[in-house]
């Protein structure tokens, strides 16, 4: 007889998650997940100026802002027929590039290493142990010293002796999963630490190009920066020489520390690749990075980032990649607390956020009996659950034989002994995003930047398309949409202006796409897929559930941006629009 469990909420992730199990002989045989939060900014940018709407739509998420924000500009663009200017394509490029290498970074270690890695097993490690075990898995990471294992050791000693576990708080450190030595665990939270200094240093470079971090400035028709190299107060010589540095730097974390232990700790943990397994569907419209306003079929490939081209893959075929077709994305509201006008799913342009909740009086005790339990809507493509994100990224690049990835896919399922296929899993997803995080900072450093930095020497400056910033060029009525590829995946934003002003504005996000619940037809969605595609997905003890944490972890989540802000009596909340 099937057991209900729940795991409320999900941690370590951005907003709020909930999943409900069904569970026999310590396997999964049903899953659902369940966002319990609203958001709905959608509603609060109607009737404002378009050129305004992205200071309020980066504020979907505050991990994600710069990437709603180029979202919305690109957006807009695309309605009122702006052209951005090479240069300032390169700065989002820059901009999204080192955001997204900083996002895989973070989610490594920051998030989903604690589900491989013992931090109570670290403090039982010789420090010189630890020092050789880094350097036999080919890590030449200049914090692998003895002086500094020694340090991080004492430090976790210290943690553990006092009862208050700080930054690792809230682990199942007695599993009986864990499977790294202890030298293995005290080098991975070594590493850890020295990400927290990596990722402050990274996310500079948006600091640089939006002025500030979060929350960049950014601007309808290019970028709210200038260039002069003669200017202290302008993007000069001083900076660009910065921004060298901290990719150099990146490149270096990336190369030596990151890419070594995550090769490491899923080869320990090899079943990985044969658990977690989802949606055989992939959609991505490039590589991490690209970012097309409207049609990106008819798109010219301006930038480094766009070269993979857009495709979706179906049933795990990787051998062909059909052509994207941005018509055949839809959202169904079968199981959340939305309600359309009309029945069935409705393609973005058209979408609507109505708030409709029929789910009891919180707190929840078991939700998976109704048929709406999500504020999360449910895209589909063709009909169809896609996985989005680094393995839809991934996959899309090997079927374009593109040839960086190919060689590190290949190199990886021979170390491993895994087949193609097996990327659709919890291992696939997280082996997927350090091949991207490696693909994705050698673009930057080899061709990004360069480019960028040549067009400086050449003289080009001008990052700001002022032919449409008055309203008065704009046509009376236009419609735009953008789609770019952000850390989480595939991310759309739609707007309709009329009369100068947004009459309707709708965003799909990679967690909405990936964690959405069932459709009309019962399809479920990749997260609720993954955890019970074929009843094999283990669950051994349901009081410390971290094989589901592993799986759900490795799509990344961020509810924030996946669902739609409700005050506590239901009402939306929107502010007053003069």
């Amino acid at each position: 007889m099937a057991e209900p469990h729940v795991i409320d909420p999900i941690t370590r992730i951005e907003g709020h998650l909930r999943i409900e199990l069904e569970t026999e002989n310590a396997k999964i045989t049903n899953a659902w997940s369940e966002a319990t939060q609203f958001r709905g900014l959608e509603a609060l940018v109607a009737n404002r100026d378009p050129r305004d709407v992205w200071a309020f739509l980066q504020r979907i998420c505050g991990v994600c802002t710069t990437t709603h924000a180029i979202a919305s500009v690109t957006a807009v663009e695309n309605a009122i027929g702006s052209r951005v200017p090479p240069q300032a394509l390169l700065i989002r490029d820059l901009v999204m590039g080192s955001a997204g290498v900083q996002d895989h970074v973070i989610h490594f270690y920051h998030l989903h290493a604690l589900d491989w890695v013992n931090v109570v097993s670290a403090s039982k490690a010789d420090p010189a142990a630890a020092v050789e075990f880094a350097r036999a898995i080919g890590s030449t990471w200049k914090g692998n010293t003895l002086e500094r294992m020694t340090a991080v050791s004492e430090t976790i000693k210290t943690i553990l002796a006092s009862g208050q576990l700080s930054i690792f708080t809230g682990g199942y450190w007695d599993h009986p999963d864990y499977r790294l030595p202890p030298e293995a665990n005290l080098m991975a939270c070594a590493h850890y630490l020295d990400a927290l200094e990596f990722q402050r240093s990274m996310i500079r470079i948006n600091t640089v190009f939006g002025g500030k971090n979060p929350h960049p400035n950014f601007l309808v028709g290019g970028m709210a920066c200038t260039i002069d190299p003669n200017r202290s107060e302008s993007i000069n010589h001083v900076q660009i020489a910065e921004i060298q540095k901290w990719l150099d730097e990146a490149y270096e974390f990336v190369t030596t520390c990151y890419i070594p232990d995550a090769k490491a700790i899923m080869g320990v943990y090899k079943d990985y690749f044969d658990i977690g397994v989802s949606s055989p569907n992939y959609l991505a419209v490039g590589m991490l990075g690209a970012a097309y306003g409207g049609d990106p079929n008819e798109s010219p490939a301006i930038n480094p980032m766009m070269e993979v081209t857009p495709g979706v893959i179906f049933d795990d075929d990787f051998d062909t990649v059909h052509t994207f077709e941005a018509s055949k994305i839809t959202e169904s509201v079968a199981s959340a607390w939305f309600k359309y006008s009309k029945p069935g799913s409705l393609p973005p342009a058209e979408g609507e956020t109505v708030v409709d909740y029929t789910g009891p009086t919180p707190p929840y005790t078991w939700l998976a009996d109704r048929t709406e339990y999500t504020w999360s809507k449910a895209p589909r493509y063709s009909d169809k659950p896609m996985q989005v994100g680094p393995l839809a990224r991934v996959m899309l690049a090997y079927a374009r034989k593109h040839p960086r990835t190919v060689e590190i896919v290949n190199a990886a399922a021979e170390q491993y002994g895994i087949t193609l296929k097996q990327m659709n899993s919890t291992g696939g997803r997280t082996l997927a995003r350090a091949v991207e995080c490696l693909t994705s900072i050698e673009m930057l450093v080899d061709v990004t930047f360069p480019k960028f930095v040549e067009g400086l020497k050449a003289g080009d400056i001008d990052v700001f398309d002022s032919t449409k910033w008055e309203p008065k060029s704009w046509p009376k009525a236009a419609d735009g949409y953008s789609l770019i590829e952000v850390a989480r995946g595939t991310l759309g934003h739609w707007v309709k202006i009329k009369n100068r002003k947004v009459s309707h504005y709708q965003a799909i996000v990679p967690s909405t796409w990936n964690g959405g619940g069932r459709d009309e037809y019962g399809v479920r969605s990749p997260y609720e897929e993954a955890l019970a595609s074929n009843e094999h997905h283990p669950l051994v003890n349901p009081e410390q559930p971290l094989e589901v944490i592993r799986t759900i972890h490795s799509f990344d989540p961020c509810m924030s941006c996946a669902v739609h802000v409700l005050d506590p009596q239901g009402n939306e909340l929107q502010v007053a629009i003069s």
